[in-house]
């Protein structure tokens, strides 16, 4: 099965997505987009950083959106606006990055495949990489998910319950910085943010509690990667911008439909 590049490509974007879905939730409970987009930004430096010392694409980009996440949180409160300080980063990394890229010699390198992905052409090791990264990035939320939770709703309440909320805000960096690594081959350095948010911002309306957001957020982003798989395919599309634009489809889709069900309780109770 795995010698077949569209269910290599099928796995790969399901993993990504297992990946993406709780930590999407979350950085829209924390209002944390720009954030997701200055670290993902910053993973050009990384390709560039491996491909300098003949490394794989996985352990430059780790190191980089990092160590990019790191930096964004320990200037955060410090006389930077948040806003500011994560447009100046993220655009600059990526700059930067671009600018790394070019001066390297004598290696072939696809440029669109990094910033917007080239999942069929997904090797069963990338593959192999996807997984074991989804693995713990789902592995640690699960394990830390009530200090998360708690850090998220109300700082004061997890320093009550005993959780340190930059503990939690460390652990939140760490799993970022590892989806990025692992979805930069999927979906590219400009869509990996697209594809946390969009499925979670989709899944929010119809979720009564944080676990039924997140589970409903992997159905969606899920869904999202094997339809935008099968389009892509059948239209000769892009693969990762056809991801995105069926899942900002589902978005769209679920807005309208939650408008309609509120209008029609309204007309309802009136």
């Amino acid at each position: 099965m795995l010698d077949d590049f569209l269910w290599r490509a099928a796995f790969a974007g399901i993993g990504v997505t297992l990946a993406a879905a709780p930590l999407g939730c979350f950085i829209v409970w924390r209002r944390m987009a720009y954030f997701g987009d200055a670290t993902a930004h910053a993973s050009m430096l990384g390709v560039a950083l491996s491909l300098s010392f003949s490394l794989p694409i996985f352990p430059g980009v780790l190191f980089i959106a990092l160590l990019m996440a790191i930096t964004v949180s320990s200037f955060s409160g410090r006389g930077y606006a948040m806003d500011t300080l994560l447009g100046v980063m993220a655009h600059s990394a990526l700059a930067a990055g671009l600018v790394a890229v070019s001066f390297l010699s004598g290696i072939r390198l696809d440029l669109m495949a990094y910033l917007f992905g080239d999942i069929l052409a997904v090797s069963k090791m990338d593959l192999l990489v996807i997984w074991v990264g989804t693995l713990f990035v789902i592995g640690l939320i699960r394990f830390r998910w009530s200090g998360l939770l708690l850090s998220t709703l109300n700082k004061d309440l997890a320093l009550a319950s005993g959780f340190s909320p930059k503990r939690e805000q460390l652990i939140l960096t760490i799993a970022l910085a590892v989806v990025v690594a692992v979805a930069i081959k999927v979906v590219g350095v400009l869509l990996i943010v697209a594809m946390l948010i969009i499925p979670a911002a989709t899944a929010r309306p119809f979720s009564q509690t944080p676990e039924m957001m997140v589970m409903l957020a992997a159905v969606i982003g899920c869904s999202a990667s094997v339809i935008g798989l099968r389009t892509s395919y059948l239209l000769d599309t892009p693969t990762g911008p056809t991801m995105v634009c069926i899942a900002a489809g589902l978005f769209i889709a679920s807005s309208v439909i939650w408008k309609v069900r509120l209008k029609m309780q309204a007309d309802s109770q009136s």
